[in-house]
């Protein structure tokens, strides 16, 4: 339920006269909200910029949506409980060019407001704010979020997506409503921060920057976030949108060091130092091996999937690779693996078979049995791993 009045002299009839729409999700922000309406209408006028304040409501009972109706402001009731569901529901009734998201706590200086429109009239989709380039009022900012947690994740979400953003977690940031549908935003909790800076990286969207600052809130208030609740599931998404960092890479990084373990045991006992390495250790090179194939496996299969939902763009690159990396190509890669453990089986039972089916000398035997029975497992994998991708892809053509 949507109830919409006008948002002060700033607004002007009629859809195509708003170029701005500020949106600001709520829930029971009585104490600040009315402040940050008068801030964000009074920066629009100062501006000369026609626009409207839109307050998402998600449920509060201390008679914020009043005040917000008073203030001049679009209510917008959202039954859907989450930061993320709240500001798609007001970002989806949103009529501006240009829209503007904030907090209702107060915590963001408003008047800020004129530097998005700018940076997005220059032709940027997406625009930023930096508290750490702005200003942080003592206490505005827990000693955890400030050096470890903001830090950590806005450097691994730089790193997993090549993303220019230095502040991943501000929570006042503009972009335009035409590039945010493009996003297809599906998150409905606090991570709804990231997925908008991930997807807007990954879709090579231009990206701004503009220093924002950061306020205490009002007194007595308890914020929402919760530290090592919300960090977590930021750094779960993060992880899940990245297949490349989540499973390709340490699954590569497994199978190379199994396969390169194998291969200096193969002629004998390694010594390392004091270490003598022998049979025992080819045992876990070769669960490296067959652990390493399956997460790269599990990294194909998961972009194949993330591609078909719309949740990842396709990329290029994989999309020339699977044209190669064909069904008809994985069954012969696995029967040839397959067929040479098997040779390598057969050959250690014929060997079992001349001691009559006793006793062996397993330092010897092993070093035959280990890679033969890795060979013979992975090259099932491989087939059957084909067929899968095969089954995925179905749905990607």
């Amino acid at each position: 339920m949507c109830q919409a009045t006008r948002a002060g002299g700033c607004c002007q009839e009629g859809v195509n006269a708003i170029e701005v729409s500020v949106v600001l999700p709520c829930l029971n922000e009585a104490a600040s909200l009315a402040k940050c309406i008068h801030e964000a209408r009074r920066a629009l006028e100062d501006a000369g910029v026609a626009g409207e304040v839109i307050v998402a409501d998600n449920g509060s009972s201390d008679g914020s949506q009043a005040i917000a109706a008073a203030c001049g402001a679009r209510v917008c009731t959202i039954a859907d409980k989450g930061y993320g569901s709240a500001l798609m529901g007001g970002i989806a009734v949103a009529r501006g060019r240009y829209v503007l998201m904030a907090d209702a706590d107060g915590t963001y200086d408003l008047s800020y407001v004129p530097r998005f429109i700018e940076k997005l009239r220059q032709g940027c989709d997406l625009v930023m704010g930096n508290r750490f380039v702005g200003s942080i009022e003592p206490k505005a900012m827990p000693f955890l979020h400030r050096y470890l947690g903001n830090p950590v994740l806005s450097g691994i979400g730089r790193f997993f997506f090549s993303s220019p953003v230095r502040d991943f977690h501000c929570g006042i940031r503009a972009f335009r409503a035409d590039a945010y549908a493009q996003m297809g935003l599906r998150c409905n909790g606090m991570e709804f921060a990231s997925e908008m800076v991930v997807k807007a990286s990954v879709l090579g969207m231009r990206i701004g920057e503009v220093p924002a600052a950061l306020r205490r809130g009002p007194p007595g208030r308890s914020p929402h976030l919760r530290t090592w609740r919300d960090g977590w599931r930021h750094l779960r998404f993060l992880l899940l949108y990245s297949p490349r960092w989540l499973f390709l890479v340490p699954g590569a990084v497994l199978m190379a060091a199994g396969l390169g373990t194998m291969c200096a045991l193969l002629p004998g006992p390694f010594h390392l130092g004091t270490a003598v390495l022998d049979v025992h250790t080819m045992v876990y090179a070769a669960c490296a091996v067959l652990l390493g194939f399956q997460t790269i496996a599990f990294a194909a299969f998961s972009h194949i999937f993330a591609v078909t939902q719309g949740l990842l763009p396709a990329s290029r690159r994989l999309e020339e690779l699977f044209r190669y990396i064909t069904l008809e190509t994985g069954l012969a890669c696995g029967a040839v693996l397959a067929g040479c453990g098997l040779i390598g089986s057969v050959y250690a039972a014929t060997k079992w078979g001349r001691v009559g089916f006793g006793p062996l000398d397993y330092e010897l035997t092993m070093r035959t049995v280990i890679p033969s029975a890795t060979a013979l497992t992975l090259g099932i994998q491989v087939m059957f791993a084909s067929f899968f991708l095969s089954l995925l892809g179905i749905r990607r053509n």
